[in-house]
């Protein structure tokens, strides 16, 4: 059995029955697992974790044992028998706390027949369906994995597709209770399951296990690890810790200047104005319509004279009357279907306004990227553009079959979740090399692993306008967070079927908007249904019409004056905190870039010896002085709030001081969300 080991270039290898296990020492206090059934392990087709010095792992086999340990963290193999299974003989692996030997995950099975706990199917020849399975732990909670929109923060009991959706963002990497991070280095669709009896992550299409674990004394240390190895975020631009105006959509260069103006004239502070989709003559050209926006080197003119940055949408999206599509087509630079007609998305466009079967650029391919950044070079930032909104970047398929989707890397069940990465990455490096690299933006409806390296602000997607979504809100910003990325912010007010006229909704906007101003972006959008339409009476719109056609041409108003007198003079007066909020913001997104450390984070990431402060899922840490508790119920005017254990808090409005360590009531009237300031912390908000 000794032969089962070796030792190869300071990694440990094992081959056993037909399969290849290499592990090595990536990055301080952590390891990198890979695994294939065949005689030799392969490169990634996508590889997120950053190159790393070689670390000298301290290595030992013994007969049917092994161990390679690097700092906090060990892995022991071992040759088991398993009395009953289809083949006795199995090798095990076990994580451990290196100084301890405590067990940190262990592999499992579901049954000792068999599949065993790496299970590779065979699809062909080059590629399997695989499942990993470990063991589940009682009390042990698991936090991360990108943004969710269940509304939980402990993953405990979730299960939960690995697939980017709208709304739904994989960010395959998750800290535990017990003192471990683990990485899933993987792009493949799939699913991962954090049951009771087993923790089970499964590749839909892949060609070799790759994952990567760390051990650490506290959730900051794994989270800051993270950042380590798969990049820090860029310093984050000064402006754009203030105001985000937008709404769907701005339909001519008319139109939005007067709203940049009326912003000016308001005396109202405004750091950027966003131009939605439809700006385009059609999608994949990539382009200003010259019907709506005639001379957008004069809008940016203006708009720099108001000290106001512009974004503006760019799809992925390529449809069939496109200038681009048959070149684009014929060099491969288009997504393809391995059967049936080639379309992704059925979707409106313009000239003419109809639905059109649409596709997506291959972001996985250089050249594809090469050629959709020139476009935008000539047509964007040519006019001085360089802040640019990736929307509908999963890519958005309907229906959603990965599997029947081609790109240069593989299928789409092999390597689409890494399509937003590469995706930003185009744009990042386009920048970049125009020297733009350092003050622009990428706002972005998905990310996968080490995203935050680009610069991408991610955004909550399409929510609907409803306490829920409000509330989910909350654990998506701290899962995220955990996940790597700090730049995040969501629709102020929810995306769909937010009538503006309505009362009901003008209250959850102003909560939304409490919220929003303690995020660390803060940025009004949504489609509001115009005030002319009669709301639904119930269920889903159509609002006396047709809600693709509102859709396609504005929506209803989404300014700060847009919803009555009373709520206006609220909303003034919260866009005034978050002025003074920004050079604390900053201070805190400046710890960011350099630790991992997320403005957003749940308590226990400050206070991880408070047992209870690890089960709070509706309050957050915004940065490291702040207490954020938002109301989230309808007609509620005061909410109970959990302080930490470890020191004194102080109600930022009231002044008055609480003990950590306990739960009080607090007033809330509409337009004051309770936040409370850490004791010995110089902030002043009231």
């Amino acid at each position: 059995m000794s032969a089962v080991f070796s030792v190869e270039a300071g990694r440990l290898v094992a081959r056993f029955m037909g399969e290849t296990i290499m592990l090595e020492a990536w990055g301080p206090h952590a390891l990198r697992l890979r695994a294939r059934p065949a005689p030799a392990i392969r490169e990634p087709v996508v590889d997120a974790l950053l190159p790393q010095r070689r670390r000298q792992a301290a290595i030992s086999i013994a007969g049917t044992r092994a161990r390679i340990a690097n700092g906090k963290i060990a892995a022991e193999l071992s040759i088991t028998h398993r009395y009953g299974a289809d083949v006795r003989n199995e090798l095990v692996i076990r994580y451990v706390n290196a100084k301890t030997g405590e067990e940190l995950l262990a592999e499992t099975r579901p049954h000792f027949a068999g599949p065993g706990t790496r299970s590779f199917r065979p699809l062909a020849s080059d590629s399997f369906r695989l499942e990993a399975c470990f063991k589940a732990y009682d009390g042990e909670r698991l936090y991360g994995l990108g943004q969710p929109q269940h509304g939980l923060l402990d993953l405990k009991g979730v299960s939960t597709s690995l697939l980017q959706q709208n709304t739904h963002v994989v960010i395959p990497f998750v800290i535990s209770s017990r003192g471990y991070g683990f990485i899933w280095h993987n792009p493949a669709t799939g699913r991962v399951d954090f049951a009771r009896n087993l923790t089970r992550w499964t590749a839909d299409a892949t060609a070799q296990l790759d994952y990567w674990i760390t051990a650490g004394d506290s959730p900051a240390e794994l989270v800051r690890r993270y950042a380590d190895v798969t990049g820090h975020a860029p310093q984050f631009p000064e402006w754009a810790a203030g105001f985000w105006q937008s709404r769907l959509r701005y339909r001519t260069q008319d139109e939005l200047l007067r709203v940049a103006r009326e912003y000016k004239r308001r005396k109202l502070p405004l750091a950027c104005i966003v131009i939605d989709f439809f700006h385009w003559t059609r999608m994949g050209e990539w382009q200003f319509d010259p019907a709506d926006w005639p001379d957008p080197k004069k809008m940016m003119a203006e708009l720099r004279k108001l000290g106001v940055k512009l974004m503006v949408s760019i799809w992925p999206t390529v449809a069939p009357r496109a200038e681009t599509y048959s070149e684009m087509r014929e060099r491969g630079f288009l997504m393809r279907s391995e059967r049936g007609a080639p379309v992704a998305n059925a979707y409106p466009d313009k000239h003419p306004l109809t639905t059109n079967y649409i596709t997506y650029y291959d972001a996985t391919l250089p050249a594809a990227r090469d050629y959709v950044w020139q476009r935008v070079k000539k047509n964007y930032l040519a006019y001085g553009i360089d802040n640019f909104w990736l929307d509908s970047c999963e890519p958005e398929l309907r229906p959603n079959h990965p599997e029947n989707v081609r790109l240069a890397l593989g299928s789409g069940a092999e390597v689409l979740n890494a399509y937003p990465l590469l995706h930003a990455q185009g744009f990042r490096e386009g920048l970049t090399k125009a020297g733009r690299g350092q003050a622009a933006t990428l706002l972005a409806r998905s990310a996968w692993l080490g995203s935050q390296k680009h610069g991408v602000i991610l955004w909550s997607g399409d929510i609907w306008s409803s306490w829920q979504d409000l509330r989910a809100q909350i654990t998506a910003g701290m899962s995220v967070g955990l996940a790597g990325i700090g730049w995040w912010t969501t629709d102020i007010g929810g995306f769909f079927d937010g009538v503006g006229k309505d009362p009901d909704f003008r209250e959850l906007l102003v909560r939304w908007f409490e919220f929003g101003v303690f995020s660390p972006v803060c940025r009004l959008h949504g489609c509001r249904v115009p005030d002319a339409l009669r709301p639904a009476k119930s269920g889903m719109s159509p609002y006396g019409e047709d809600m693709a056609a509102i859709f396609t041409d504005t929506g209803g108003a989404n300014e700060l004056w847009s919803f009555g007198a009373e709520v206006y003079v609220i909303l003034k007066r919260l866009l005034a905190l978050r002025e003074t909020l920004r050079p604390y913001v900053m201070r805190a997104m400046k710890i960011y870039s350099a630790t991992g450390d997320p403005l957003m984070r749940p308590l226990f990431y400050d206070f991880p010896k408070d047992a209870q402060s690890w089960t709070i899922e509706d309050e957050y840490l915004f940065g490291p002085d702040l207490l954020v508790a938002p109301v989230t119920v309808a007609k509620a005017r005061k909410r109970r709030v959990y302080l930490p254990a470890g020191t004194d808090w102080r109600h930022a409005w009231s002044a008055e001081t609480y003990p950590g360590g306990t739960n009080v009531a607090i007033e809330a009237p509409l337009g004051q969300i309770p936040v409370f300031i850490r004791d010995g912390a110089d902030i002043r908000l009231a």
